[in-house]
C-alpha cells in the first residue's frame, strides 16, 4: 500500500513539474516522456522478475527495488533535465524490481493452503487501490500546495517506510512450497488462457473507457448529487474498496475455481456495459445513478479479474508474473490504433467490449465444463 502511494503520488506531480516553472516543457515533450515512462515498466519488470528468480531472489530484489525508487524520487528534487531523466529512470528500474517480486512473495505465504490464494491477492490488491487513491490524494495534494520537491521526497520517504517490513520479514524457500500436482501441459495451458483472457479484458475495458469517461465528465457537470468534480475520476476506485472486503470474507470461507471466477468477472462485465449502453449519447440528470450501477458492475467485474491473474501465476515464478503485463500492453496497443474512430464514436468502443466480454465469457463456460468432464471421466 505505502509503495502504490509513493508511486501513484509521484506519478501525479511527475507531468505538473515537467510544465512548470522550474523544466519550462511543452505539453506534448512531458506528456512524451510520461508515456515513456508508463511503456519502459513492462520491460524493467520481466528484468527485475529474472534477478528475482534467478540470481538474488524475491526479498533483495524487492528491497534494492524499493531503495532504487526512492532514491529515483529524491533525484527529481535537483532542478534540472538531468536530475528529471536520472529520477525517472531510477524509478522505472525500482518499480521493476519491486513490482513482480512483492507479488511473488506475497504468494508464496498462500502455496500451502492454496484455496485461500484469490482472497489474499483480493486483499492484495485491496491495499494497492487503496495505496494509489491515498497516493494521489495525499502527494498530490502536498506537492501542489507546498511544492513539488515536497511531494517527491513525502513520495520517497513514503518508499523506505514500505520496505521495512520485507527487510524484518523472513523468505519462504520453495523447498517449503508443496508441488504442484498438475502436469506440465495442463499448467501452460492455464498460464495461456490466464495472460490471453486478462489482457483480453483490460483491452475491452480501456476501449469502452472512452464512453465511461465522456459520461463522466457530462455527468459532472448536471449532477445533482453533490459529488466533487475530482472524485467523479476516483469513483470506480470508491466501489473496489467495499467490494474487494466482501470478497475476501466470502473467497475465505466459500471456494470456487479461479477459472469460474474469470467466468463470473466477464459475465459482470457484460451487465455493466449492456448498462452502460442504455444511457443516451447526451445523458440527462436522471442517468446519473444508471451511471453508477454500471461502474458498481464494473467494479465486481475488475475484482473478479485483476486479482486472481496473479493468484494463478503465482503458483510458478516470478518472470511470469511480470509477463503478465505484456499480453495486456500489446492488446491495448492494438486497440490503441483505433482510438481515432473510438474518439468520434465512443458508443463503438462499448459495442465491441459487449460483444468482445460476451465471447470470451461463453469460451470461459465451455472450458469449465470440459476440465469438469475431463476430472470425471479420469475420476471413473
Amino acid at each position: 500500500m505505502l509503495e502504490r502511494a509513493s508511486y501513484y503520488g509521484f506519478r501525479a506531480l511527475v507531468v505538473l513539474y515537467m510544465v512548470g516553472e522550474t523544466l519550462k516543457m511543452e505539453r506534448a515533450e512531458a506528456l512524451t516522456i510520461y508515456g515513456w515512462l508508463i511503456g519502459s515498466l513492462v520491460f524493467s519488470q520481466i528484468i527485475g522478475g529474472l534477478f528475482g528468480d534467478l540470481l538474488i531472489g524475491n526479498k533483495k530484489s524487492i528491497i534494492i527495488g524499493g531503495i532504487m525508487q526512492a532514491i529515483g524520487a529524491f533525484s527529481l528534487c535537483i532542478p534540472s533535465t538531468t536530475g528529471l531523466y536520472l529520477g525517472l529512470f531510477l524509478v522505472v528500474l525500482g518499480s521493476g524490481f519491486f513490482t513482480p517480486n512483492i507479488i511473488s512473495n506475497f504468494g508464496k505465504s498462500y502455496l500451502n493452503k492454496t484455496k485461500l490464494l484469490d482472497s489474499g491477492f483480493t486483499l492484495f490488491y485491496l491495499a494497492i487501490n487503496l495505496g494509489s487513491f491515498l497516493g494521489i490524494l495525499l502527494i498530490g495534494y502536498i506537492g501542489e500546495t507546498y511544492g513539488y520537491n515536497i511531494g517527491f521526497v513525502l513520495s520517497g520517504i513514503l518508499m523506505l517506510i514500505s520496505i521495512i517490513p520485507i527487510f524484518l520479514s523472513k523468505e519462504k524457500s520453495l523447498d517449503e512450497i508443496e508441488k504442484n500436482e498438475f502436469p506440465l501441459s495442463k499448467r501452460i495451458l492455464n498460464i495461456l488462457i490466464a495472460f490471453t483472457v486478462v489482457g483480453l479484458f483490460w483491452g475491452f475495458y480501456e476501449i469502452s473507457s472512452i464512453r465511461t469517461f465522456d459520461l463522466q465528465l457530462q455527468l459532472s457537470e448536471i449532477s445533482t448529487l453533490d459529488i466533487p468534480s475530482h472524485l467523479w475520476q476516483s469513483i470506480n476506485s470508491i466501489f473496489i474498496l467495499p467490494i474487494s472486503m466482501i470478497a475476501i470474507i466470502l473467497w475465505t470461507y466459500f471456494y470456487s475455481s479461479q477459472f469460474f471466477k474469470l467466468m463470473l468477472g466477464f459475465i459482470f462485465g457484460v451487465i455493466s456495459f449492456g448498462i452502460l449502453f442504455l444511457i443516451p449519447e447526451v445523458p440527462a440528470e436522471q442517468h446519473t445513478i444508471t451511471f453508477l450501477i454500471s461502474l458498481l458492475f464494473l467494479a465486481i467485474s475488475e475484482i473478479h479479474i485483476a486479482p486472481i491473474i496473479h493468484s494463478i501465476l503465482t503458483k510458478y515464478l516470478a518472470i511470469l508474473i511480470s509477463l503478465a503485463f505484456l499480453p495486456t500492453r500489446l492488446i491495448s496497443l492494438i486497440f490503441g490504433l483505433f482510438n481515432d474512430k473510438l474518439y468520434e464514436n465512443s458508443m463503438l468502443g462499448l459495442k465491441i467490449g459487449i460483444i468482445g466480454m460476451t465471447i470470451i465469457g461463453i469460451c470461459l463456460i465451455r472450458y469449465i465444463v470440459w476440465n469438469k468432464n475431463n476430472l470425471n471421466t479420469n475420476y471413473n
